[in-house]
């Protein structure tokens, strides 16, 4: 029986949409796969280019006697592209979409941007011959003649923007002194670069014992063959970026390249900062704030050598380096690293399979692993590096719980426990800084009937309307805005009142409260603009403010020496929400919120303010007992089958018509059902997505769980195939996503 290959012909993602089909010769059957490049005939003159197979099988798509037959397979290395082509395969497989949609998400540049290219204008002719016309000119009056070529004698070679906008010179000028041998030109490409660091000069961090020891381990592993994923577990402020710069140094001087991984846009000012002293301007970020000709241009150094280390979420996993020889993932336990677009791959296992495609080391590092990443290493599936102390033996913060339920029986009904006003108070006479931390972003939450119990939803999502300054109320989801109504939408009531809080209200609090202190404000309507974060963070570090407040994003990563105090409002406010990682969630956010404080020469003090004080997550977090608490949580996910102990696939639908929608999600269970009864699997839902419905969307989910991942994925496939060939399913939307 033959068989055919889907082959692109153009890594560009106006060709990707149209593969062209190639008979696979016999020879050849055992050697071509998704990722291989071949070289095909191509075009009415059948001239041989080369191009890459995304799939194969054996059912022509077009009659058999038009489709051609590859010629070869090339040979010698196999170019960065087949490996990202062969990545994408596996995104396709394993997390469940289209080639096409997998393609796109490993070869993210969507079109060749125009480069930018600068002329550039020298000296032709020897100095003795230049003096002599440059004399002839001045003789006869050619003014602009004399200006140009008097400038090249003292520069030797002018950018020639400079030439006609500051020495007033036209082109027909230039051209004269070319046609007389005088001057050349040359153009030269310009490539659009991304970063703007004020630090100059290059430096190095001396290693401690700990950090130099795990650099040490995790090279001599590697040396002797040992290629399994490095987790360095170490406790906030222990240094893990030192070690990850040791070893990129180490890679860098074998003639490989980097990708480092940060889980938030907010992280890349201090990250690159960090770089840059250490590996001057052959660094590079990417992120989704870049222009298109940034992001081209930054792939295009990338794929040519001309950087060394690409910085950035989980985008710049895909960076076409030629010789990639680490990935870092840093803050592994972050939730951006979840893609939620189609395939919803997530950068860990997406990390370690590219790492395994261009062998190379992978290591991730957190202060709260993953319970995923640690569970591995615990069994020895990832190696396990530890340290306990921080960097320079500086102590952990002492920690303190306010019970904000006692502060209310106290009579005490503003956002700081006394015991935190007290620390601000001294923080602030002191001529420290201090970060307060909130969960939340808008102005006071949301809007409630106190008649009816209702909240003020969104008419289009299905969730509540955030009340902002101005008398606004805005659906964070869908962007709707209207004015805050006088009377209760579903009862007529007058009784509305705002419930919770969020940062401008803490802002204008504090400004309140402490009018001599400098407050700086960072969420996510603060920080819109381009560049916004390292703004803010930029001056917070330069000692422009005396408080920054805000959300999760000021709590993961940032290394301030001057912040002594850290104040966490209202700390539970993650922990009751209905997602079986949340007692996970709200530790991490605990761990690294107080993480911050004591990160210079004096000792850090946390106030964690909770309505929930026993709970084992917060107690664990306030003794920064990573250990004390994974063996609670452990326990809890073995008992309900939950990730890591046990596998579980989301399956997520969407449509516009929600009774259709949910008609359609019977059907699929039903046919889940009858497969998970042979292989012992068990199906969930469908039910309402946590939010049921965004910007007129219905979402609905179901989960199929089983010890083995194997099987999730057979039950995938099968769930494609059904609803391949059922045209009712074309009218929703379905992604899988592995939980």
């Amino acid at each position: 029986m033959s068989l055919f290959a889907d082959v692109i012909v153009d890594i560009s993602q106006e060709s990707l949409d149209r593969p062209f089909q190639y008979r696979i010769p016999v020879d050849l059957a055992g050697r071509v796969g998704p990722g291989t490049a071949v070289r095909i005939p191509f075009g009415r003159g059948d001239r041989e280019i080369t191009g890459y197979v995304i799939g194969t099988g054996q059912t022509p798509k077009i009659a058999p006697e038009r489709i051609k037959e590859i010629a070869g397979v090339l040979e010698g290395s196999v170019g960065v592209e087949a490996r990202l082509i062969a990545l994408a395969a596996w995104l396709r497989d394993f997390y469940g979409s289209t080639m096409i949609q997998a393609l796109k998400t490993v070869l993210p540049v969507k079109k060749k941007e125009k480069p930018k290219a600068q002329t550039i204008l020298s000296l032709a002719a020897a100095e003795e011959e230049a003096e002599k016309s440059l004399a002839l000119f001045r003789q006869k009056h050619q003014n602009a003649r004399a200006r140009l070529l008097e400038a090249l004698i003292q520069e030797r070679e002018l950018p020639s923007q400079l030439v006609t906008r500051k020495l007033n010179v036209t082109a027909p000028v230039i051209t004269s002194l070319e046609n007389m041998g005088l001057l050349r030109k040359t153009v030269r490409q310009e490539y659009r670069n991304p970063v703007h660091v004020r630090e100059g000069g290059r430096r190095s961090v001396a290693l401690n014992l700990a950090q130099q020891t795990v650099a040490d381990q995790i090279t001599k592993a590697w040396e002797e063959g040992n290629r399994k994923p490095c987790l360095i577990y170490g406790v906030t402020g222990c240094g893990k970026t030192e070690i990850y710069m040791e070893l990129i140094a180490r890679g860098i001087a074998r003639g490989q390249q980097a990708i480092v991984l940060i889980p938030e846009i907010a992280l890349t000012y201090q990250t690159v900062i960090r770089f840059y002293r250490r590996f001057g301007d052959r660094i590079s970020i990417m992120n989704s704030r870049l222009s298109k000709g940034e992001r081209y241009d930054q792939y295009e150094r990338a794929r040519k050598g001309l950087i060394d280390v690409m910085i950035g979420p989980r985008s710049a996993l895909f960076t076409p380096f030629p010789n990639l020889g680490i990935i870092i993932v840093d803050e592994e336990h972050e939730t951006s690293y979840q893609s939620e677009t189609s395939p919803r791959y997530h950068a860990r296992e997406t990390a370690v399979r590219r790492g395994e495609l261009e062998d190379a080391m992978v290591v991730f590092g957190s202060a709260t692993p993953s319970l995923e990443a640690y569970y591995k290493a615990s069994r020895g599936i990832y190696t396990l590096y530890t340290i306990k102390e921080r960097a320079q033996k500086r102590a952990l913060p002492t920690v303190q719980i306010t019970d904000m339920r006692k502060e209310l029986a106290a009579g005490n009904r503003t956002v700081l426990g006394r015991k935190l006003r007290q620390e601000l108070e001294e923080c602030l006479a002191a001529g420290d800084q201090a970060m307060l931390f909130l969960n939340r972003r808008g102005y006071a939450g949301f809007l409630s009937c106190r008649s009816c119990g209702a909240p003020v939803k969104c008419p289009h999502c299905d969730v509540s309307l955030s009340i902002h300054r101005g008398g606004r109320l805005v659906c964070h989801y869908c962007g709707y805005e209207t004015r805050i109504p006088e009377t209760c939408p579903e009862c007529g009531s007058s009784f509305l009142r705002s419930f919770g809080i969020g940062t401008q209200q803490v802002e204008d609090f504090i400004k309140k409260e402490f009018p001599r202190a400098r407050v700086l404000r960072m969420d996510l309507d603060t920080t819109r603009e381009k560049d916004g974060h390292e703004k803010i963070l930029a001056a917070f570090a330069d000692r422009e403010a005396d408080i920054l407040i805000g959300t999760q994003m000021i709590v993961k990563g940032h290394d301030f020496p001057d912040v002594v105090l850290v104040g966490i409002l209202a700390a539970d406010m993650s922990l009751h929400a209905s997602d079986y990682r949340a007692a996970e969630r709200t530790f991490q956010l605990l761990t690294q919120a107080a993480g911050r404080a004591g990160r210079g020469g004096r000792e850090g003090r946390v106030v964690i303010q909770t309505y929930d004080p026993g709970h084992y997550s917060i107690r664990a977090a306030a003794k920064q007992d990573y250990e004390e608490f994974y063996r609670q949580e452990i326990l809890y996910r073995s008992m309900g089958g939950y990730p890591p102990s046990g596998a579980m696939l989301a399956v997520h639908g969407t449509c516009e018509d929600e009774a259709y929608l949910g008609m359609a999600m019977g059907y699929l269970k039903e046919f889940l059902d009858r497969l998970a009864g042979k292989c012992g699997a068990g199906i969930i839902g469908p039910a309402e997505e946590t939010v049921a419905k965004i910007n007129d969307i219905y979402r609905r989910v179901l989960y199929v769980k089983h010890s083995r991942e194997e099987v999730l994925t057979f039950l995938k496939e099968k769930a494609e195939q059904y609803m391949e060939i059922n045209e009712g399913f074309r009218k929703i939307t379905v992604q899988f996503e592995r939980c």
